[in-house]
């Protein structure tokens, strides 16, 4: 029986900063992981193989701007399977496990492989196939993230009806798909399968997609997914999901079509149905009873701003906390809770986190929205620019992509950042920085900028918003 001072479940982000940070504090770590690869669901099956494919997609489309070329891929007959698009970004994963495998190792931290079992407060049952350990240690931290939800009253069967794991393992190409849920995973696929020229409907009960990003963009985002085939079906309740035999003489893939009855009393059919509403935290093995927590309805654990569950030498990072559940907020959770375990000192800035949703065209924000600010009845004044505005974007041919800046009338300072566009997620950190700074519309005004480059459009949205304020 080894002990350790902390035992990470979980080699995900969450999970291997929080082991990092702990042995960079001199501390004796395990991460026990149950698949035979380190790197969690963000690098075998989530956040990376999803922007590897969306990057393959975007070269094998032909793409020069945010603009799918839809036709012209379809024109030159390159249809191809999705697992065929998912061996060209193979190498792309086995550098990223490689890579955590190495900071892993450098950091002298022992990797257990198998499916950890709570045996009582402080030890672990490891099981995997051929042998078991118990391991103990002072702390745990809880980083298993999450698995598709798989409701139990659809058949899901790997090729027809399927959630976001089985889609890079189709073995044929689908004409048309049906995707159940608008969140942000939901939104993505949608745009990035229309984008490789297959016909998506995006079923979505609330009656706009991703309701916490700034409704200008998404306005902007409902268009272009319109604009590249996607059907939105906004505000419309599931009310049953089956196979049906496809009707002679039509073109399905695999003989039986994915229907999708509305409680409007419409009906959706397709080559394949991907069902995206909601994940559920991967806590069902842990024993958490043993330790006397409790997962709620969807496998989440609830902790306080440290991190820390109900159990106090237990944390909790990552997806199965819930929501933002985003790689880059779950490496900055396990950082913090790992310093709060050891009593180190630790400059969170987890008010001001950015958020980037890869669709197509991407989008990217931080700090507050406009519909946050009127809420809170906080006074603002809006500065924009259009990318068709900036040489560079008329560069990189997207006359489509845009950045707003929110501006507090009386001070100046920046309030929020909210872009999209081509580059996005990467231009925002500019905003982020000058926010985290307590900058003001006026730093962006004297800066200079690169030229040509997409960070101009931080020039000219301040002194589109300045301009508004001056009345000119």
């Amino acid at each position: 029986m080894r002990h350790f001072d902390l035992c990470v479940i979980g080699s995900g982000p969450g999970g291997q900063k929080a082991a990092i940070q702990s042995a960079k504090l001199g501390k004796r770590v395990c991460v026990v992981e149950r698949a035979e690869a380190v790197g969690g669901v963000a690098v075998h099956t989530g956040t990376i193989p999803s922007k590897a494919l969306r990057e393959v997609i975007l070269h094998v489309g032909g793409y020069a701007s945010v603009a799918p070329r839809v036709k012209d891929f379809q024109a030159a007959g390159r249809e191809a399977t999705l697992r065929m698009l998912a061996n060209a970004y193979q190498t792309v994963i086995q550098n990223e496990t490689e890579i955590v495998r190495g900071d892993l190792d450098r950091n002298e931290i022992a990797v257990v492989t198998g499916t950890a079992r709570f045996h009582d407060a402080h030890a672990l049952e490891v099981v995997s196939p051929l042998t078991s350990e118990f391991v103990t240690a002072d702390a745990f931290v809880i980083a298993v993230g999450s698995t598709p939800a798989r409701p139990a009253q659809i058949a899901f069967d790997e090729q027809t009806l399927i959630t976001t794991d089985e889609l890079f393992e189709l073995g044929y190409h689908p004409h048309s798909m049906v995707i159940v849920g608008g969140g942000v995973i939901g939104t993505e696929y949608a745009s990035m399968l229309a984008a490789l020229g297959i016909h998506v409907t995006l079923i979505e009960a609330r009656t706009r997609l991703l309701e916490f990003v700034d409704a200008e963009l998404i306005e902007a985002l409902q268009y272009h997914l319109r604009q590249i085939g996607v059907t939105l079906r906004l505000g419309e309740k599931v009310a049953a999901i089956r196979t049906v035999p496809a009707p002679p003489g039509t073109r399905a893939a695999t003989g039986v079509f994915a229907e999708v009855a509305l409680e409007s009393g419409k009906t959706v059919h397709a080559d394949c149905l991907m069902y995206c509403v909601g994940r559920q935290g991967a806590t069902e093995t842990l024993n958490l009873s043993a330790i006397g927590l409790q997962a709620d309805a969807r496998g989440r654990l609830t902790v306080n701003e440290h991190y820390q569950t109900a159990v106090p030498h237990v944390y909790a990072v990552g997806d199965v906390i819930g929501f933002p559940a985003l790689a880059s907020t779950s490496m900055e959770q396990g950082r913090v809770a790992a310093c709060h375990i050891f009593g180190a000192p630790c400059d969170a800035m987890m008010a001001l986190l950015p958020y980037g949703i890869y669709s197509v065209p991407e989008i990217s924000m931080v700090g507050k929205t406009e519909e946050q600010l009127t809420r809170d009845g906080i006074a603002y004044e809006t500065g924009v620019a259009q990318y068709r505005e900036i040489a560079r974007g008329q560069l990189l041919g997207d006359e489509t992509g845009m950045l707003k800046l929110l501006i507090a009338p009386e001070s100046h300072a920046i309030l929020g950042v909210h872009a999209i566009g081509t580059g996005a997620t990467e231009l925002i950190h500019i905003g982020q920085a000058v926010l985290a700074l307590g900058g003001t519309a006026e730093y962006f005004v004297d800066a200079v900028f690169n030229y040509p480059t997409l960070a101009e459009c931080y020039r000219v949205a301040a002194l589109n918003g300045l301009n508004k304020l001056l009345g000119e």
